[in-house]
């Protein structure tokens, strides 16, 4: 009875449970039929706004500026050679990496025994010429005598042929006689032209000697020259360079012992590409004689001078692209030949150009403008030139509107941005004076180390020393400075 009872209890718990998942699971297939039959929700949809940097399209008077780099070279520049070899027995103090040397001065001397000797011989030579060239003369002069007296002795048997013959005609003379007279006459005759060859081999043999004279003479200031190329002299004021000689030792002909540079005759070759030397001519495509400025940095002290462009290489040169400009040097100051410099080439100022980043500018000349309601419109500009990270562009009807400084792939025509200008000049100065340097009271003995490292510099140009010296010697020396030369010599 008691399994019976408990049965019917499981039965019953069993069946309650079904029915509450049943209706369980029809709460739950209404509630999603439900859903799926309403209709959707809608929500508001808001524009989405970019912040973009803008930058004012400002026409101005601007000089554009061509920064490239360039080398430091000299005009005057040649190879030390010696026209004549042998062993050097004589070189000069100055014949030193380094060394100053003025026009004419003697540099180095070769042993001259050898060239001495052979100018005596060729000397021997011309006085042999020269006496021969006289004896040939005074051949000359006797043969001429020869002919003239052979020419008298011809006449008079040429008289005594006629006068045989005149008596012949009268009946009076002999056949004998007359043939002794034409023997006599046709002998006269073969002794004139005897003496005519005679005179003709002297004038020959003079011919000869004056030539035979002219080789000596020519012989003989070969020879002078050689014994002048024993010693080698500077030709013009300089300095020396890749100098490799002394006393003892032995140079052959044509070889280089030393380089002379002249060190106040730079200039600067600096090469720009066909784009940029495009920009440096004038209506007539020649070169204008534009002003640059060149700087080096020495020892943190940038040393800066101008000059003018002057000439431009004719050719490329194998391998390369451009063009090659030379720009002379107005004052030498601390530069030396082969110095790697930087060069700003200053072009005449154009008027109406603005000046932008050249993330600014697209690929297709365009830029993007502020329109209404900050909405971005597509700007044609002109680019006048490329400075750096700038672009100069003419801005033409789109002057004085913002510009976007940055293009985006997500930024376009059309599309709605939040504008970040950029402060002005006049803004930008009044809010931010000059920086003054900051100074420092230097302690005697640390003003001291720094006095020693600077004149101990060997490197540093004078006037850099000058100028650091004079600091020095203030009661207070800027701090950038002092950490500069300190950083320099090791603290």
């Amino acid at each position: 009875m008691r399994f019976l009872r408990r049965a019917l209890t499981g039965v019953f718990i069993l069946s309650l449970s079904l029915a509450i998942i049943g209706y369980a699971g029809s709460l739950v297939f209404g509630a999603v039929t439900d859903r799926m039959n309403a209709e959707p929700r809608s929500f508001p949809q808001r524009e989405q706004v970019i912040a973009v940097n803008v930058v004012e399209l400002q026409p101005e008077r601007i000089a554009p500026e061509l920064k490239v780099f360039g080398e430091i070279r000299s005009r005057n520049t040649v190879g030390i050679r010696g026209s004549v070899g042998g062993t050097v027995v004589y070189v000069s103090d100055q014949m030193i990496e380094g060394g100053r040397v003025e026009a004419g001065e003697i540099l180095l001397r070769v042993d001259p025994a050898d060239a001495q000797a052979d100018l005596a011989r060729r000397e021997a030579e011309l006085a042999d010429a020269l006496a021969a060239e006289r004896d040939a003369e005074r051949d000359l002069s006797i043969a001429r005598d020869d002919l003239i007296a052979a020419q008298e002795q011809a006449d008079l048997r040429a008289s005594a042929l006629q006068r045989q013959r005149d008596l012949q005609a009268r009946g009076i003379g002999t056949a004998p006689e007359l043939e002794a007279a034409e023997l006599a006459d046709s002998s006269a005759r073969q002794t004139v032209l005897a003496r005519r060859k005679a005179v003709a081999q002297a004038e020959a043999l003079i011919d000869q000697n004056v030539n035979r004279t002219t080789l000596a003479r020519l012989n003989v200031e070969e020879a002078r020259r050689t014994l002048e190329g024993t010693e080698i002299v500077a030709a013009f004021d300089g300095v020396l360079s890749n100098v490799g000689v002394g006393v003892g030792s032995r140079i052959t002909a044509n070889e280089q012992v030393a380089t002379l540079v002249d060190p106040n005759a730079l200039e600067v070759a600096l090469r720009v590409s066909t784009a940029q030397y495009a920009t440096l001519l004038d209506q007539d495509g020649r070169l204008r004689p534009l002003d640059v400025a060149i700087g080096l940095d020495i020892e943190g002290i940038d040393l800066q001078v101008s000059g003018r462009i002057v000439r431009e290489s004719p050719t490329v040169g194998d391998g390369l692209t451009g063009r090659l400009i030379f720009a002379a040097i107005d004052a030498a100051a601390s530069f030396r030949a082969g110095d790697f410099v930087s060069v700003t080439v200053r072009e005449p100022p154009i008027d109406g150009i603005a000046r932008l980043p050249a993330t600014a500018l697209g690929p297709d000349g365009t830029i993007l403008v502020l329109g209404e309601e900050d909405r971005l419109e597509l700007a044609e500009v002109e680019l006048v030139r490329r400075q750096g990270d700038d672009v100069l562009v003419r801005a033409g009807e789109f002057a004085g509107r913002s510009a976007v400084a940055a293009r985006t792939p997500l930024l376009g025509p059309g599309i709605k941005v939040r504008p970040i200008g950029a402060p002005t000049g006049e803004e930008t100065a009044s809010a931010a004076p000059p920086a003054i340097p900051e100074m420092v009271k230097l302690d005697p003995d640390r003003r001291a180390r720094l006095v020693a490292y600077v004149e101990g510099n060997q490197r540093m140009p004078d006037e850099a020393k000058t100028r650091l010296l004079a600091q020095l010697e203030q009661d207070e020396v800027p701090l950038e400075t002092v950490n500069r030369l300190e950083s320099r010599m090791g603290g």
